[in-house]
């Protein structure tokens, strides 16, 4: 499957002084301080960032179970939240594709709908895209000890989003980093929302591989927009008793950026 075409995005974004960050349910539940460092990443540009109150989920476990009702109730409680044409930053390459990609086909039998959320997915970015395409962020070297890692980019982020590339440049461009790569690289983890779920031993063998794949390489480091896969990732390497830790990339950045070992939150 290619990546899709990129949606044009909205000229709000020309000159960027307010954002939403769409947390996601799953940084709210288990990776909060991704979400925090999200905000953080983006502060430090400048920016005003907006976190609306009662944000839960883009619908995504519905959609892809194949409950497009139960997508469209919960897709609709959230396009009310961002009411401003401000641009919508989403810390998860797989939210943001179901966001951009599939909203605007949830209401497509709606008129009204289906156009509110055209409008609504024209302003949604995934965080890496955001950070280099358009706030150009650029990263000096700080006093912090050199650090290899592996990049994983979910199925969402790499084929939906077509954001691979933008991660890719922001890790490469991390003074003190070195990103390695292995065979495996565009396989899923098997995560997959609820796959992992309703197919626990498929799931299980491709998180497997993947864990092994990453340890041969030598990094001791997987870095990923998504926390569905870190969260597959991280448990897998648990449980092997691999020497394997996990980060989003939102942390990643704001630690390297700030001159902070692994474990520090700084300021």
């Amino acid at each position: 499957m290619q990546p899709r075409d990129p949606m044009p995005m909205s000229a709000a974004t020309a000159a960027v002084t307010d954002v939403y960050l769409f947390g996601t349910c799953v940084i709210d539940l288990f990776m909060p301080r991704a979400g925090l460092d999200a905000v953080r990443l983006l502060e430090r540009e400048g920016v005003v960032v907006h976190y609306p109150r009662g944000q839960s989920c883009c619908g995504q476990p519905a959609w892809s179970s194949g409950n497009p009702a139960h997508a469209r109730e919960v897709a609709l409680a959230q396009m009310a939240l961002f009411p401003h044409d401000w641009p919508v930053i989403v810390p998860s390459g797989s939210c943001a594709g179901m966001m951009r990609h599939h909203w605007p086909e949830l209401f497509a039998a709606d008129p009204v709908l289906a156009e509110q959320a055209r409008r609504l997915a024209g302003r949604v970015h995934e965080l890496s895209e955001f950070l280099l395409n358009v706030l150009r962020v650029r990263y000096p070297a700080q006093a912090q000890a050199d650090e290899d890692v592996v990049l994983h980019t979910s199925c969402g982020a790499r084929r939906e989003m077509g954001t691979r590339a933008h991660c890719v440049a922001l890790v490469d461009g991390l003074p003190g980093v070195r990103r390695l790569e292995h065979a495996r690289e565009s396989e899923c983890c098997g995560f997959g929302g609820t796959f992992c779920l309703k197919h626990p031993d498929i799931s299980g063998a491709m998180v497997t591989d993947k864990v092994a794949a990453a340890c041969a390489t030598g990094a001791r480091r997987v870095v990923s927009a998504d926390c569905g896969c870190l969260l597959n990732i991280g448990h897998a390497a648990r449980a092997q008793e691999a020497p394997l830790e996990v980060e989003h990339m939102a942390s990643f950045l704001w630690r390297r950026a700030n001159g902070l070992a692994a474990g520090e939150e700084g300021a």
